[in-house]
């Protein structure tokens, strides 16, 4: 039954939500355009519901610096003071409620990932596609970033078949919780998350 009513609940609580912090994303936007020295805006292609893929947006945290070659520079190399509080604070991803709204993804969800990673997923991993992806998920309040690739997939998956107004009510307030306490950001080998290059590359790099 709840699965007929989730978008009507993820409507009200982004309209909600926008209303209350639109007068803070409107300072964000300012103070990110002198930050940043341009679009205080990131936009990427990521896969939503059945895979069909839609542009993120979010505030931006990292610049485009380059090595003399062209290429970017590693991302704790790009990630600014400024991009690193948006990031410990979760306020770069104030902008995805517009996603939301638009029927992109929920507010609660697995996160959108790359769509490179796309042909990488096994069948199991695949089944996280299965529901739109979410603002805040269950892999995310059980350890985000700190977890290895294998754990966040299975608990996607396990959110897929278990997903319930109670569960998502819970998960909303563990997302707060982490937010207040700033845990799980960054994984313990990187400024973000390490690239997921499949399960057995993923056993190798993360699980050591």
């Amino acid at each position: 039954m709840y699965r007929y009513i989730k978008r009507f609940f993820d409507i009200v609580s982004s309209f909600l939500a926008l209303m209350i912090l639109l007068p803070l994303m409107l300072i964000l936007t300012i103070v990110g355009t002198f930050v940043m020295k341009g679009n205080p805006f990131f936009t990427q292609q990521r896969p939503g519901k059945d895979e069909k893929i839609f542009r993120l947006i979010k505030f931006r945290t990292m610049t485009n610096a380059k090595d003399k070659d062209g290429n970017l520079l590693p991302d704790a190399d790009r990630l600014t003071k400024y991009g690193e509080f948006l990031r410990t604070s979760s306020l770069d991803e104030l902008p995805e409620l517009f996603n939301i709204i638009k029927g992109d993804m929920s507010v609660i969800g697995p996160r959108p990932l790359l769509v490179k990673y796309l042909p990488r997923y096994n069948e199991h991993q695949h089944r996280r596609h299965e529901v739109r992806p979410g603002l805040s998920g269950w892999a995310q309040v059980n350890g985000r970033n700190t977890v290895s690739w294998e754990d966040k997939f299975n608990m996607d998956v396990e959110y897929v078949d278990n997903y319930s107004l109670i569960m998502d009510i819970k998960i909303l307030i563990m997302t707060v919780k982490n937010v207040l306490k700033r845990e799980g950001i960054s994984s313990d080998t990187s400024a973000t998350m390490e690239e997921f290059m499949g399960l057995e590359a993923d056993n190798q790099e993360v699980n050591v």
